[in-house]
């Protein structure tokens, strides 16, 4: 990956942002890549030497990994903390990084570091529960021990407490644990599979010369097309409806001086390239031909 630095940061600063520990051992996927997109992976893996980042991107994963750290270095005799992990599936070895475990007499709490912001822990993320309940799957699999509780330990780097004094939904502190929705064994057992079943095809598919699978919407973090009721002259719409009937009804009601604004549905991870390799995906590139 070519690294820039648009802003002229210091050396000091520059090495500090680009040095890495990271590690996946010896196995052939991490759980982070496998419940991401087939299609992502495979383009990044590619286009590797070719991806730019610029330093400064990485502020929030380096302090991340220093939170990591701080915490890996604090842990008594009843925690097991920073513990890679590793099951073989169809053939692959799959991997794991577990943040921290507590061994208790019922089974064991595995719990994850995760330094993010306010909206995802109002909102929840999809992938904090794929991501969990692999980790239970390899801690059974691997150790033999029952997992009794999943649990993210979210520090939120946007966290204000003039927000939280006065917003009832708002986080009540910087830092919460956060308990995650676990699954049954079988359920764990058949999407960890299917995971692996599924970056297996896409390998193949890609070795003899087809496309690649594509990302669904959920993994294109993919939003409707919505009809937004504006007074003339305003940007901000006065009401937002996810059908033009509506839409056109409400404005009707409001008079003359209000209009509807039709905005497409837009693919936020494609058009931002959250994914990084949006010029490389034929996906993404019919999605802009298309529109």
């Amino acid at each position: 990956m070519k690294l820039t630095n648009k802003y002229g940061l210091p050396q000091p600063v520059v090495t500090a942002l680009t040095r890495s520990e990271y590690t996946r051992g010896e196995s052939n996927r991490s759980i982070t890549q496998l419940i991401d997109a087939p299609r992502v992976r495979i383009l990044k893996q590619e286009h590797h030497d070719e991806l730019t980042e610029d330093v400064s991107e990485k502020l929030w994963a380096v302090l991340g990994t220093g939170v990591h750290k701080m915490f890996e270095n604090s842990a008594d005799d009843s925690h097991i903390s920073e513990e890679r992990l590793f099951i073989e599936v169809d053939g692959w070895v799959i991997s794991g990084a577990i943040d921290l475990q507590k061994i208790e007499n019922d089974g064991v709490i595995v719990s994850d570091y995760k330094t993010t912001s306010v909206w995802s822990v109002i909102f929840g993320k999809i992938e904090w529960e794929y991501q969990l309940n692999c980790y239970a799957a390899l801690v059974r699999r691997s150790k033999g021990l029952k997992v009794k509780s999943l649990k993210v330990i979210a520090m939120m780097r946007d966290w204000k407490a003039s927000e939280a004094e006065f917003k009832q939904d708002y986080p009540k502190a910087p830092i919460l644990e956060i308990d995650i929705p676990m699954w049954t064994e079988a359920e764990q057992d058949v999407y960890l599979d299917n995971r692996v079943k599924l970056h297996q095809q896409a390998e193949f598919e890609r070795l003899v010369g087809s496309e690649l699978p594509e990302c669904s919407d959920k993994e294109r973090w993919a939003k409707e097309p919505t009809w937004a009721v504006t007074k003339k002259g305003n940007k901000k719409a006065t009401k937002v409806f996810d059908n033009p009937e509506e839409a056109h009804a409400f404005a009707k009601e409001q008079g003359d001086a209000f209009e509807v604004i039709f905005r497409a549905g837009v693919s936020t991870r494609c058009a931002g390239n959250w994914c990084r390799v949006n010029e490389w995906c034929t996906q993404y590139q019919k999605s802009i031909e298309n529109s």
